[in-house]
């Protein structure tokens, strides 16, 4: 059976962490970067498990998470994303949370335990197609394909594209899925990650990422460090993240589509 949320609930739980813990998580992690050197790409095994998220996939593809993709827990997570991409705290504690509602483990989850379709994953993904249709896990070409040709006659990606690219996604999904999900959730979460995949490869302030290290991290699941990709130099985190998603949203044109009442599933069924 699967549980639901109200919309306010939702909101308390994605703001659930506390100051102490934020404090806790991140002193215990160094300010400078990891080696990457340290931690080359591999493809993933027969037996390695991934998510539907390229961010965490290529965290694992790397090394800085557990390269199966299995027995993760939400501070190797939040150590991994400061390190890697100069996501703070306050971002990745209640990503990481939420993640946990997808998982039968009481302290880790595995990495395909994210592909649970109502929490964090949703429908007019960049790069996945909708539960609905077929395979919400793995990488789609034809999805991706429009991402990878906005913002024609330039070498980067922005605010303006990325927002185009959202409305163009969920008219795709509206159009095939007669089930698609879009509420004031799948919106917000649709902005975050738009904002976050223009950060982490690119400018975190300016919302401007090289089209060449974006479509490696998608496309791979790699960091385009040997084409030219360094850490942000800029600390990634809810104030910058929600200047850059609430830009993208209004670009995009968001309506609600059909019931706009924000659910989240709460465990497995």
């Amino acid at each position: 059976m699967n549980y639901k949320l109200s919309s306010s609930l939702v909101v308390l739980a994605m703001v659930a962490s506390t100051v102490a813990d934020m404090t806790a998580f991140t002193a215990s992690v160094a300010e400078e970067q990891i080696d990457f050197s340290a931690y080359p790409w591999k493809a993933p095994g027969p037996n390695d498990l991934r998510s539907p998220c390229p961010g965490l996939n290529t965290l694992a593809n790397h090394g800085i998470l557990p390269r199966d993709g299995r027995d993760v827990s939400v501070p190797m997570i939040i150590e991994a994303g400061f390190k890697t991409f100069h996501i703070q705290a306050d971002i990745a504690i209640r990503a990481g949370k939420i993640g946990m509602l997808t998982s039968h483990e009481a302290q880790t989850l595995s990495l395909d335990d994210l592909k649970l379709h109502g929490t964090l994953e949703h429908d007019a993904s960049l790069s996945r197609e909708d539960f609905a249709l077929g395979d919400n896990l793995h990488f789609n070409e034809e999805i991706f394909s429009t991402l990878e040709n906005s913002n024609p006659g330039s070498d980067y990606y922005n605010i303006t594209s990325a927002g185009q690219v959202q409305h163009a996604r969920l008219a795709d999904s509206i159009q095939r899925n007669p089930n698609v999900t879009n509420t004031d959730l799948q919106a917000a979460l649709r902005g975050i990650e738009s904002a976050l995949y223009l950060s982490v490869m690119g400018d975190p302030i300016l919302g401007v990422a090289p089209k060449r290290f974006v479509q490696v991290f998608f496309r791979e699941e790699r960091l385009p460090i040997e084409e030219g990709w360094k850490r942000p130099s800029v600390p990634i985190n809810t104030t910058s993240i929600g200047i850059l998603a609430a830009q993208i949203t209004k670009t995009a044109d968001w309506k609600p589509t059909g019931d706009n009442c924000p659910a989240i599933v709460l465990s497995p069924p």
